[in-house]
């Protein structure tokens, strides 16, 4: 398997850190994205999506603004990623049916569902600009991120 270029062990260790300074949910949730996207390609732009009822919040980004601040659960990927209660790797957006443009430069995405135990607490969206930029291991150090987060927020 491929390394991944998110490296998630300082993340995972700089949000405990950020937890015992008090950093509250706002800031883990930026730190999170802000830290993810310095790993750089195939990272473009990093959302961070918390559950709230029937809809996901954009509680947190980093990299290009979007206007999808509020999705329905079932709608898009993220929103679909939710409904089906599992991460999605789309290696092409353009080819995804329903898919929520957030940019048109996106061409890949990533999604992770943060969860505690069978809980959905939101979700770490991450766009690429490369066709089929996210690999398995990418997914994995996203969900050792994701899974942090879980029991930090």
């Amino acid at each position: 398997m491929a390394e991944s270029v998110l490296n998630s062990a300082p993340i995972v260790r700089a949000l405990h850190s950020a937890f015992t300074r008090d950093s509250g949910r706002r800031g883990l949730l930026e730190l999170a994205a802000r830290r993810i996207r310095e790993a750089g390609a195939p990272f473009t732009s990093v959302y961070l999506y918390m559950l709230h009822g029937s809809e996901l919040a954009l509680e947190a980004f980093d990299g290009r603004e979007t206007e999808h601040t509020r999705i329905p659960v079932g709608v898009g990927l993220c929103g679909r990623a939710v409904a089906e209660a599992r991460d999605i790797n789309e290696p092409d957006v353009t080819a995804a049916p329903g898919y929520l443009a957030c940019n048109l430069d996106t061409r890949s995405e990533l999604i992770v569902l943060i969860r505690l135990g069978e809980t959905i607490l939101g979700q770490i969206d991450v766009d690429s600009d490369v066709p089929a930029g996210f690999t398995s291991a990418d997914e994995a150090a996203l969900k050792e991120v994701a899974d942090a987060l879980a029991v930090l927020l």
